[in-house]
């Protein structure tokens, strides 16, 4: 009895609504930040206060991706990394994606632990899980797979 359960809980259906649920709850999280940087109704134009807040500190603080060039490349990654993730379309890169993302954040922008033990962790967690896993049975990813042989 146990053993069919761990079975079934190990199978390819159990983990494909698993990975399906870390993409959507990954993706959730940047697509929500994403939506903040950008002005209200519109789909990629971004608000003054998002290039304001680029330039301030402490996102001037992360070498390159600072001042517009920060906001530009944040905010678009933030929108495009976790479509690709819903979609479970190169599940993989786009996780590997928000893990640098997620890792910048954290050593340049809010370097306090408290931060990463509170968040950041789980985010890693996620990411790293798609990465390792892929998309799973429930993703484009999967068909792209089958047809490609």
């Amino acid at each position: 009895m146990i053993e069919k359960l761990v079975t079934r809980l190990s199978g390819p259906v159990a983990e494909g609504i698993a990975l399906l649920f870390t993409r959507i709850a990954l993706a959730g999280i940047f697509w929500r930040s994403a939506r903040t940087k950008v002005e209200d109704g519109s789909f990629l134009t971004i608000k003054d206060t998002t290039f304001f807040q680029f330039s301030d500190a402490p996102f001037n603080q992360v070498p390159i991706l600072n001042g517009d060039l920060g906001a530009y490349v944040t905010t678009y990654l933030e929108h495009f990394l976790p479509l690709l993730l819903l979609l479970g379309l190169a599940t993989r890169l786009g996780a590997l994606g928000i893990l640098g993302m997620t890792l910048v954040i954290q050593i340049f922008v809010f370097p306090e632990m408290a931060v990463w033990w509170q968040t950041h962790i789980l985010w890693v967690a996620m990411a790293l899980v798609l990465i390792v896993r892929g998309g799973g049975l429930f993703s484009l990813d999967r068909l792209v797979g089958q047809r490609l042989g």
